[in-house]
């Protein structure tokens, strides 16, 4: 789904993307949720080293700052999932995204958010998000799903099925609400609104 996201994300440097998600993130590098999509940045970027000797301390370092943000803000990202340009985790804690799991340009993640498994036999089966998709707090999304461009999901939402472009998905399980309005607006979070695992090898 977000083949065009990876493209997009390539053609910039490392600090060139660490520096759009800052601006994502109000600008402000203390927030975890900034901080845990810096290292999957870092941690996408030493895959490039081609030799596995000069790739080493670099891996190292990426395993070191990956727990440490798992374990400190209860954020797990690992490299390996498809990230977007501009992606906000908006607050901390309680948010596990499957390693191969993808999130669109500019979505929002929010706490206690899990993108998983639906299946333990199909353990590559993880959901896709697309563009600006308003994942709300405690919300859980698992398996095979495609949540579409501008589509929102509720607070404590369990979402099992594929969700529209621009439509709403709440309950338990996810039902649709039909609106002929237009989907929510998403706004990067400000300074002043702020407040499994794979191998890392």
């Amino acid at each position: 789904m977000n083949d065009a996201n990876s493209h997009d994300a390539d053609s910039l440097s490392l600090w060139q993307q660490i520096k759009e998600d800052w601006e994502a993130h109000g600008r402000d590098w203390t927030l975890p949720g900034f901080r845990a999509v810096a290292v999957h940045r870092f941690g996408v970027w030493r895959m490039g080293i081609e030799s596995k000797i000069l790739r080493a301390p670099f891996s190292l370092l990426y395993r070191s700052l990956y727990r440490k943000v798992r374990n400190t803000y209860g954020i797990e990202l690992p490299f390996t999932v498809q990230l977007g340009r501009r992606v906000v985790i908006e607050h901390q804690g309680g948010i596990v995204i499957h390693g191969y799991s993808e999130i669109g340009d500019d979505s929002i993640i929010r706490q206690n958010v899990t993108l998983g498994l639906r299946h333990l036999d199909r353990l590559m089966d993880a959901p896709k998000l697309g563009r600006r998709v308003n994942v709300g707090a405690g919300a859980v999304i698992l398996g095979n799903v495609s949540i579409e461009d501008d589509a929102n999901i509720g607070a404590n939402a369990v979402v099992l099925v594929d969700v529209p472009a621009g439509q709403t998905a709440v309950g338990i399980p996810a039902k649709l609400i039909i609106s002929k309005s237009k989907p929510i607006e998403v706004h990067p979070v400000t300074i002043e609104e702020a407040p499994i695992h794979v191998d890392c090898n």
